[in-house]
């Protein structure tokens, strides 16, 4: 498959990949492109005050392979560092990550405050909490970019499903008409693995990079 003749030029101004381009002039009104360090040269055309060379001549000056995807050319040079995996978290992750370890803690808080004043939890009342920490979670989902934001996806949603599973534990108990000391909810497995999960987290947030010890597993 071959480019159409347009497609087949390179305009040197937006040409960066290939380093040290040197211009040399090869007689009157001839002007060529040499690269450095590569033996040969490629011609020249001027348009408009505007230099372009033959894709297929740079890809030969430079060992290059080209291949020819849809619209697309692809050059490949040789030797071409390789893309280095991001680490560490990136900062639209971090700021969504933030937002629902804050929700979630301000849903543990609430239930937490109403149990403690002998208030019965409903599902209704629990329902705009869980709704909302669910909205952020999403977010975050969408902002995770980099391996760390993934893993810390995982663990941040373990921790909301903790909580909401802790809710639905006290909306049941509530329609049975079972009295929840803040006492049992204070020993509750679960109330301790969302506070120690929570703790974790927040340490993950000021190192700024992903460590699992457990804690929301």
């Amino acid at each position: 498959m071959r480019a159409n003749s347009i497609g087949r030029w390179l305009l040197l101004g937006t040409f960066l990949t290939v380093p040290l381009v040197l211009w040399s002039q090869a007689g009157q009104g001839r002007r060529s492109l040499v690269l450095h360090g590569q033996p040969g040269e490629a011609a020249l055309v001027q348009v408009e005050g505007r230099s372009y060379v033959e894709v297929e001549a740079i890809a030969r000056l430079a060992n290059a392979s080209i291949t020819y995807d849809g619209n697309n050319i692809v050059l490949t040079f040789p030797n071409c560092p390789k893309s280095i995996p991001v680490s560490g978290f990136s900062k639209e992750f971090m700021r969504a990550g933030i937002e629902v370890m804050a929700v979630i803690r301000e849903w543990r808080s609430a239930v937490v405050n109403t149990n403690q004043r002998g208030l019965p939890i409903t599902e209704d009342w629990v329902a705009g909490l869980r709704d909302n920490a669910a909205k952020n979670l999403r977010l975050a989902a969408l902002a995770a970019s980099t391996d760390d934001d993934r893993s810390a996806l995982q663990l941040v949603t373990n921790d909301f499903n903790f909580m909401k599973q802790l809710s639905d534990q006290l909306v049941a108990a509530g329609k049975s008409a079972r009295y929840v000391s803040p006492d049992e909810l204070a020993n509750n497995p679960l109330n301790q693995k969302i506070a120690s999960c929570a703790h974790s987290l927040g340490v993950m947030a000021a190192n700024g990079r992903f460590s699992d010890d457990g804690s929301c597993q």
